[in-house]
């Protein structure tokens, strides 16, 4: 099984919101994405390093109801709340080439596999059905692509990297624990405190973490 960190979403009430508030502390412009037509979301993304991506995300206006509870807890009205204060780190998500074997052997409901189009490409990706995230965020995603240069290669290299995704939780072991069942223990960082997650990033203007 081969797992390696794909993208991590920052939340924000809207793009215009997000945008405003990262430029400038990324020193960089995050450029305009795409739409999520199944979740009526949109978003911003460019490449981090290593075949990964930063993905800003917000609930798209222009949408309809998407006939669902939205991912990354987008529809909570805590999130809500939070992201009206600024944009905050949502999730972070790991590429896997064995999904049914994370889902399998995980001792956490990871929730239902949507599989998702657009264009030629297509991936099946975990997505709670009542839109929670495992333990609180802690835990990532798993997303699965169809065969193909992985989806940041087409994106703009702003020369943002990535350095640490990182976690507190007051119970390190038990965490750990999970981690090494899923096989991602070498894909974060993880310290005893209250339960949060953030992502260190290399950038034009120095060590930034989003959290």
């Amino acid at each position: 099984m081969k797992n390696q960190i794909d993208h991590f979403a920052i939340g924000a009430a809207s793009l215009e919101q997000g945008l405003e508030a990262l430029n400038p502390i990324l020193g960089v412009c995050i450029p305009q994405g795409g739409k999520h037509d199944a979740m009526s979301t949109h978003n911003c993304v460019m490449q981090a390093g290593n075949e990964s991506f930063l993905e800003l995300i917000a609930i798209d206006p222009d949408a309809g109801d998407p006939g669902r509870v939205r991912w990354f807890t987008l529809d909570d009205p805590e999130t809500q709340s939070r992201l009206s204060e600024r944009p905050r780190a949502l999730c972070w998500v790991v590429n896997t080439d064995d999904l049914d074997g994370v889902i399998a052997a995980s001792p956490v409901d990871l929730g239902e596999v949507v599989p998702f189009q657009r264009g030629d490409r297509s991936w099946r990706l975990t997505v709670p059905e009542d839109g929670h995230l495992p333990l609180g965020g802690l835990l990532p995603a798993f997303i699965e692509w169809s065969p193909g240069p992985h989806p940041s290669t087409g994106q703009q290299d702003l020369g943002v990297r990535l350095k640490k995704v990182k976690i507190s939780t007051p119970d390190v072991a038990a965490l750990k624990a999970t981690f090494d069942v899923l096989n991602i223990s070498h894909l974060a960082e993880i310290s005893e405190g209250e339960p949060a997650l953030s992502f260190e990033l290399d950038t034009p203007n120095g060590v930034v973490i989003l959290d």
